[in-house]
């Protein structure tokens, strides 16, 4: 995108004189951003302070039919992504959402900000329930990866290569990362991965095809209705 002093263009748009593509306001206040970082951080204090807190919240497909997704505890499919097993893994989360958070925010516009989140933080439930049910998961490493693969789609459709922008080496070390150290979802950070590529795809077809922002939410939320009933469904059925 290139910025403007009404919004953002697109350079195809820059180059033919054409009509705006992503518009937003010449100064912004990320609030979702700084809402869900407030959330997150809220939440971690709650749980330190709680033994069953983490355990009562967390992601799992079920266990001996006593607690679990398959059990009826489906909110466990969202509350997993606002929990952290340490103050350095909410730390980390939290400034990858910072940095990412604002620019989606502005480009996307806080509801369809709020449903990408959403969304990829159910695609991260989703990858565990696919990869591994059984494993006790928290973090919202989910939703951020989600967040990551929005803005390399951003990036691709107007023509930046991901490797020269910067956003594919720290995308690939981060990949590194997940399959190189121990105990950290592999299921989680593809599922949120694909899950927000796939939102951000759905919101800029939206745009160049001139339909309604509220059309592009609503197809997004449906979507992510879908993985959440798939995540129900790989909980009572593992693969």
């Amino acid at each position: 995108m290139k910025q403007a002093s009404v919004g953002f263009h697109c350079p195809e748009c820059v180059k033919g004189g054409k009509q705006q593509v992503f518009r937003g306001p010449v100064t912004f206040d990320p609030i979702v951003t700084k809402i869900l970082i407030g959330i997150n951080a809220v939440i971690y204090l709650v749980s330190a302070n709680s033994v069953s807190f983490l355990s009562d919240y967390g992601l799992i497909g079920g266990f001996e039919g006593r607690f679990g997704v398959a059990d009826g505890e489906y909110e466990r499919l969202l509350t997993s992504g606002f929990l952290h097993a340490s103050i350095f893994h909410l730390a980390f989360n939290m400034y990858a959402l910072w940095i990412l958070g604002p620019q989606l925010e502005r480009v996307f516009d806080r509801p369809r900000f709020i449903g990408l989140y959403v969304v990829s933080m159910l695609g991260g439930s989703t990858g565990v329930m696919i990869l591994d049910p059984d494993a006790f998961t928290v973090g919202a490493s989910g939703a951020i990866f989600g967040l990551f693969g929005a803005v390399a789609v951003i990036q691709r459709s107007m023509g930046i290569n991901i490797w020269s922008s910067g956003l594919g080496p720290i995308l690939g070390l981060n990949l590194l990362i997940t399959f190189a150290v121990p105990r950290i979802s592999v299921g989680g950070h593809l599922g949120g991965l694909v899950a927000g590529a796939i939102v951000g795809a759905l919101y800029i077809a939206a745009v160049r095809a001139k339909q309604s922002e509220w059309l592009a939410l609503g197809i997004s939320l449906a979507f992510g209705a879908s993985l959440a009933f798939a995540s129900i469904q790989l909980a009572l059925n593992p693969l």
